[in-house]
């Protein structure tokens, strides 16, 4: 199983903790954003990922040099950001055949259960599912609207007057076809331009 981990952002939210580092590899209790997301992909039996890099990329590089061969790393490098879908569309060669794949967003701290979100994807039949969380500050989230159904029927970025408080979590699953949808442009954003596109054929697995 392979999964992209977006790590390319500037981190500007988490300033002045970013200025000279880059925030995948902002410690929690010590340890490493980015080493607590190997050691999850590990534990759910994903074996390659691809980690996309930008701002103080010769951190990371340092860092993946000393990680276990456990999961297997590929890094692309983008000297001008793709975007968060573009990354997807331009390492498209990397997925190869496989059905499915993961895109987790680097700056996440999540235990999620993979396998058991997964499972209901599989189940929904559904192009992607993507893990939804309650917040209480929606207007600086990506919102999502369900049905009764438990499908994605609105998705806005970052709405001014949002209608709930369904935020994606940064933790998705998505069937190949889903690059079928990323246009040529660039850049290109997931929250922006690709899931509002994909409302009626998306699924919501909620978590805590």
């Amino acid at each position: 199983m392979k999964a992209f981990i977006l790590a390319a952002g500037q981190g500007t939210r988490l300033r002045p903790l970013t200025d000279h580092a880059p925030k995948c590899l902002v410690p929690i209790c010590g340890k490493p954003m980015l080493s607590i997301w190997l050691e999850l992909c590990r534990r759910h039996r994903i074996d390659e990922v691809l980690i996309n890099l930008h701002a103080h990329a010769d951190q990371v590089r340092s860092f993946l040099e000393r990680h276990d061969d456990e999961v297997k790393v590929t890094v692309s490098h983008e000297t001008t950001l793709l975007g968060s879908a573009g990354t997807l569309a331009a390492n498209r060669a990397w997925l190869g055949q496989d059905p499915q794949f993961w895109i987790f967003y680097a700056d996440v701290l999540t235990n999620i259960d993979l396998d058991r979100m997964m499972s209901a994807h599989l189940r929904s039949g559904l192009i992607a599912t993507l893990g939804l969380y309650r917040v209480p500050n929606p207007t600086q989230c990506g919102i999502a609207q369900v049905d009764e159904n438990g499908v994605i029927c609105e998705f806005h970025e970052k709405p001014a007057s949002p209608v709930g408080n369904l935020a994606f979590s940064g933790v998705m699953i998505a069937r190949s076809d889903l690059l079928n949808h990323v246009p040529s442009r660039l850049p290109v954003d997931m929250g922006k331009d690709i899931l509002p596109a994909l409302c009626g054929r998306m699924s919501a697995y909620e978590v805590t």
